[in-house]
């Protein structure tokens, strides 16, 4: 993905110094375009726990890189494989939603113990986090050219005329290495000059939809427009939505779907109103594991002051926190919901598109039929 013309990743090791890993610290997107250099383990936690990093993806790609640091700062005079687990058990702890978290933990993990000395297993984690960042860009192009046909369909149906999708929180680059999930196909469309329209979700209370989504739309010179959360259905009652693409934090085994908190509502809608309801994700967001969402996706439930207040650029062009609601009213801060697999029209994957349903899936992946049958 460009910025200002210059091609970016989310996450990368400084070329000076393979000890520092170099992310871009979405906090202060999208008025402020800067990057944040990770030493420990404890600092890359602290990234992904207040958001400096975000998305499921990303989030894996950083926990990787996190066991890097982990095995580089160990001390050597004492149990390596101890050591690994606290600092695996913090990873896990700082956002409990994304299953890519545990799945690039696992991975590193692996890696790193298969290697019989110090310095081979400073290799294996580096080279373990390389190979999912590889691997999650490479899903996400397939991702986007998986989606293309869709758009193209619809596009097709519509005569060539705008076509107008709707997403909820950010599934672009930002929340991967690049491409992103839900928006790798509207990056694909619009390059192959598809008229496509996002209708962007401000997305309370972290508002990464009006940030972050609306910045790197505009970066690709894509048309949207932000929209408060509660106007998606409004729009689909208009005919102003031709369909939706979300991404995933989580997906279980039988297609129920953890995304940030107001994706249900947006489900509802587009089954009520006729319109397509589709979830781009990476196979890495699937946890084959689990095979009932409501009742076994753990959900997030995030500091209420992120609920309280907000930030912003102010007329002084400082980036100020201002105080929304009464000082003597709580807030409650869930930062995911489940949308039931009944309510999604399809899933859009590296492997190609599916129906939500355990059959499906089994068909997609045939090496993981035996964990969901």
């Amino acid at each position: 993905m460009n910025v200002n013309g210059k091609h970016y990743e989310t996450i990368w090791l400084d070329p000076a110094n393979d000890r520092v890993v170099v992310i871009i610290d979405q906090r202060y997107l999208p008025f402020r375009f800067t990057f944040k250099e990770i030493r420990t383990v404890d600092e890359m936690f602290n990234a992904i726990r207040d958001m400096a990093v975000r998305g499921a993806p990303l989030i894996g790609a950083a926990a990787a890189f996190g066991i890097y640091l982990a095995v580089l700062n160990a001390d050597i005079t004492q149990n390596l494989d101890k050591q690994l687990q606290i600092s695996a058990g913090k990873l896990l702890s700082s956002r409990p939603t994304a299953i890519n978290l545990q799945h690039a933990i696992d991975f590193s993990l692996e890696a790193v113990h298969n290697e019989p000395d110090y310095q081979s297993k400073i290799l294996a984690a580096k080279s373990a986090a390389l190979e999912i960042c590889r691997v999650d860009k490479e899903n996400c192009r397939r991702i986007g050219e998986n989606g293309l046909g869709i758009i193209k369909e619809m596009s097709r149906i519509k005569g060539g005329e705008m076509l107008n999708i709707l997403t909820h929180c950010n599934a672009g680059w930002l929340a991967c290495i690049d491409y992103g999930t839900a928006l790798a196909p509207v990056y694909f469309a619009h390059d192959r000059g598809i008229k496509v329209h996002v209708w962007v979700d401000e997305t309370r209370p972290r508002n990464q939809g009006s940030r972050l989504t609306a910045w790197e739309l505009g970066q690709h010179g894509v048309p949207h427009t932000v929209i408060p959360d509660n106007t998606g259905g409004h729009l689909m009652q208009h005919g102003l939505v031709d369909m939706v693409i979300v991404g995933s934090d989580r997906t279980t085994a039988n297609g129920d779907v953890a995304n940030k908190v107001g994706t249900y509502l947006k489900a509802l809608s587009a089954m009520d109103n006729n319109i397509p309801f589709y979830v781009a994700l990476s196979s890495s967001t699937i946890d084959w594991d689990m095979t009932d969402g409501i009742a076994q996706i753990p959900i997030e439930e995030r500091d209420p002051d992120e609920v309280a207040y907000i930030g912003g650029l102010s007329t002084k062009q400082h980036i100020e926190r201002v105080r929304l609601i009464p000082v003597t009213s709580h807030a409650m801060n869930f930062a995911f919901d489940v949308t039931p697999a009944r309510l999604v029209t399809a899933l859009i994957t590296e492997r190609g598109i599916c129906k939500a349903n355990r059959q499906s899936l089994s068909e997609l992946f045939p090496e993981r039929q035996s964990d969901i049958t």
